[in-house]
C-alpha cells in the first residue's frame, strides 16, 4: 500500500471522527461558562449597542438639519434605532437618555443640537 493511500484513510477516519464528536456535543460550546459572565456580557453590549444608537441618531439628525437649523435628537428615536437596528425588543427610556446624554456631550453636540435627554 503506497503512503498516500494510508494518509488520505487516515485523513478520512480523523474527520469522520471529529463530525461525530461534533454531532454529539452539539451546543455545549455556547452554553455560558459562567451565568454571571454571561449577564456582565450582555449588559456591556446592551450599553454599547445603545450608544451606538446613539451617534447614529445624532449623525442623522445633523445630516437632516438645514443651514443654520438645530438638529433635533429624541430619546425616542434612538429607542427606535436600538429595537430595528440592534433588535432588542424592549428599551426602557431611561436607559436610552442615559446613553444620549452621554454621546450628546462626548460629541459636543450642545453647539448645534437639541434634545429631550435631559428631561
Amino acid at each position: 500500500m503506497r503512503w498516500d493511500a494510508v494518509l488520505g484513510v487516515s485523513v478520512a477516519v480523523s474527520g469522520v471522527g471529529l463530525i461525530t464528536a461534533g454531532m454529539l456535543w452539539k451546543g455545549r460550546a455556547a452554553r455560558p461558562f459562567a451565568p454571571s459572565r454571561a449577564r456582565t456580557m450582555a449588559q456591556r453590549e446592551y450599553a454599547r449597542d445603545l450608544q451606538r444608537a446613539a451617534d447614529r441618531v445624532i449623525a442623522a439628525a445633523r445630516g437632516a438639519a438645514g443651514e443654520g437649523e438645530p438638529a433635533i435628537v429624541t430619546v425616542e428615536a434612538v429607542v427606535r434605532m436600538t429595537q430595528d437596528r440592534y433588535g432588542y425588543a424592549g428599551v426602557e427610556r431611561r436607559h436610552a437618555a442615559a446613553a444620549l446624554r452621554l454621546r450628546f456631550e462626548h460629541r459636543r453636540c450642545a453647539a448645534d443640537c437639541v434634545t429631550d435627554a435631559y428631561r
